[in-house]
This record gives C-alpha cells, sequence and structure tokens, in this order.
C-alpha cells in the first residue's frame, strides 16, 4: 500500500508515519515529490489495515496496491521519474542519447569513439569493461583496466559513464568509475546482483532479458527499488524470436505499455534490437515516435575490427547522421534531443 502525506505535512509528522510502518514489520519506501510525499510499505502488509495509517496526523489517504510490483507502478507514482544522470536529465522532455562502442578494446579507440559521440549531442558514453559472451573464448573485456579508460574519457572528453556489472562482488568497484551501472539482459534475474546495485544507490540501467516478459522486468526493477534507490531506467532491447533476419525483435510494444504501467524512464537499444546497423536509425526513429525516453546506440571507430559486436555498430558519421534524423521526430512529439 501507499501512504500519500499531506501537502502540507511536516517532518514528524512523516517520521511517525515511517516509525509506524517499521514497527509492523514492514519496510518503508520514502519519495519526496514536488507536490507532496508519498511512503510505499513494502512487504506483506495483507494484514494492515489502512485505518492504521489514516489516523495518522498529516496522512491524506492510503492506497492499496495490488499488482506484483509496487514500487515501480503508476499507482506508487502518478508523475514520471525525473532524475539527473552526470547533470543530465533523464524522464523529462529532453531524450537522452548514449553511445559508444561495445567493449572498451584500448585507449585510443575509446577516447576516438567519446569524442565522436559527444560532437553529435551524446550525454552519455557507454563501453563494455565486463563482456559476459556467449562463448569463453570470445573478448571478455579489459576489467579494471577497461575501468580506468572509461574514467580518463570521461575526464577528457566530459560525458557521463554507462558501463556493465556482471557478478555481486564486482559492484563497489564498477561503482568507482561508473556514473551508471548497467545490468545487462543475461543478468536480469540476477537477484543477488540486483540487490547489490540496489544497495550502491548509483543509477542503474536494466535491460530487459532475452525471453522475459513485461511482469517479469518491472518485478526485476522492484529489487532495485526496494533497496531505497529509485533511479532506475528501464532498457528495452529486443526479445528471443522465431525471426532470424534480426538478433532480437525489438519489443516496440514495450514502451508505450511500460510508461503505462510505470513511472520508471524508458530507454531503448537499437543496436542490439536489430544487431544490424542497417537498421538502427529505422527502429531508433520508431522508439522515439513511440515514447522512449532516450537510446543507447553502439558506435565504434572502426566496427569492421571491432572485437565485440561490430555488425550492429554505427560509424562516428552514422551516428551523426542519426542525430540528425530523430531531432525532427523527437520535435513531432513534443520531445528535444
Amino acid at each position: 500500500m501507499v501512504v500519500v502525506m499531506k501537502k502540507n505535512a511536516n517532518e514528524n509528522q512523516i517520521s511517525r508515519v515511517l516509525f509506524k510502518i517499521e514497527a509492523l514489520g514492514s519496510k518503508a519506501h520514502l519519495s519526496r515529490g514536488n507536490i507532496r510525499t508519498i511512503i510505499g510499505v513494502v512487504g506483506d502488509n495483507s494484514n494492515i489495515e489502512p485505518g492504521v495509517f489514516e489516523s495518522l496526523d498529516g496522512v491524506e489517504r492510503v492506497v492499496p496496491l495490488l499488482g506484483p510490483f509496487k514500487l515501480a507502478s503508476r499507482d506508487f507514482r502518478k508523475e514520471n521519474s525525473s532524475f539527473s544522470i552526470d547533470g543530465s536529465q533523464i524522464g523529462g522532455k529532453k531524450i537522452i542519447m548514449i553511445a559508444g562502442p561495445c567493449a572498451v578494446e584500448s585507449r585510443e579507440q575509446l577516447i576516438e569513439a567519446a569524442l565522436a559521440v559527444k560532437k553529435a549531442g551524446a550525454v552519455a558514453l557507454r563501453g563494455g569493461a565486463f563482456k559476459p559472451r556467449t562463448s569463453p573464448y570470445s573478448f571478455q573485456g579489459l576489467g579494471e583496466e577497461g575501468l580506468k579508460i572509461l574514467a580518463e574519457a570521461r575526464d577528457i572528453v566530459g560525458l557521463a559513464i554507462v558501463t556493465e556489472v556482471i557478478a555481486p562482488e564486482q559492484v563497489s568497484l564498477v561503482a568507482q568509475y561508473a556514473d551508471v551501472l548497467q545490468v545487462g539482459s543475461r543478468n536480469m534475474q540476477n537477484y543477488a546482483l540486483l540487490n547489490a546495485v540496489g544497495e550502491s544507490h548509483k543509477p542503474v540501467l536494466l535491460k530487459r532479458g532475452l525471453s522475459s516478459t513485461i511482469e517479469e522486468f518491472l518485478n526485476a526493477a522492484e529489487y532495485i527499488l526496494s533497496h531505497n534507490n529509485p533511479r532506475v531506467i528501464l532498457c528495452e532491447r529486443g526479445i528471443r524470436t522465431f525471426e532470424t533476419y534480426t538478433r532480437n525483435t525489438l519489443d516496440i510494444n514495450a514502451i508505450p505499455v511500460l510508461k503505462s504501467l510505470s513511472h520508471l524512464p524508458v530507454v531503448v537499444d537499437p543496436s542490439h534490437g536489430t544487431g544490424k546497423r542497417e537498421y538502427v536509425a529505422a527502429v531508433s526513429r520508431a522508439a522515439i515516435a513511440a515514447g522512449a525516453d532516450g537510446l543507447i546506440v553502439e558506435v565504434h571507430p572502426d566496427p569492421e575490427n571491432a572485437l565485440s559486436d561490430g555488425a550492429q555498430s554505427l560509424r562516428p558519421q552514422e551516428f551523426e547522421n542519426l542525430m540528425a534524423e530523430l531531432r525532427p521526430v523527437a520535435e513531432a512529439v513534443g520531445r528535444y534531443l
């Protein structure tokens, strides 16, 4: 359930509600909005009567939440969540562009990619230091050395860093370097990892699993939110279907569905969604038209010789062209890049 406080509720009244929730054996999730404060009652609260809270000073109303995901739902928060990624706001009118290579291969490769995507209008740099690969013989990333290169690129170019963490024990290390922790599709239901990134209180970009339903996706986000970490970004990156002409099937439907069910910002990964650079632009336009809050696009200065996902990576000039194509689409739906 959700306890909605009155507009003029003071700190003492809020504290009494928090104390009452803890005393009843549940956890409190405090969310301070621009207009009012709402408090989520997390845990099994089926035996708690709303009147327990309604009688407290400062409480406006109590709203039962019946869905499987509580904190991620529109019932918990009506307005869109919006928060800063190193100075750039996601969840508002501006569409956030995250771009860079699939993997950090060398200092020269990453700095060149970072300069190119920054020039074209990206606000964050993606790049994997740890790469979970299907084959154990494929390039697995540079590890901490890759994180150091990412941090250097941030200092030189001025872009926020988005990079993947693949194990709970890596979270503290990656959090030292990254502005946003990415949980990849293979780890969407790695609950130990979800708990760890939640406890880090860093922004988290959560990718949808290869064969996951939207309900499973939102429940994965719930794990992170339950640790009082409200800065979660949902990422649709395509699901596995019977189709073989593309790497995955990008679920455009998921964008409006997620936006209707949840207040969390939604970004789309057209690179993994298609697996082929020639389709990235078309799918990117569709994603923005459908309501996505951002895109995460793979860009490599030399994709023919990339160590990972070269076929789906745009060249710097292609990314610049994409940005030009997306601006009128964004304007048509009341957004901007």
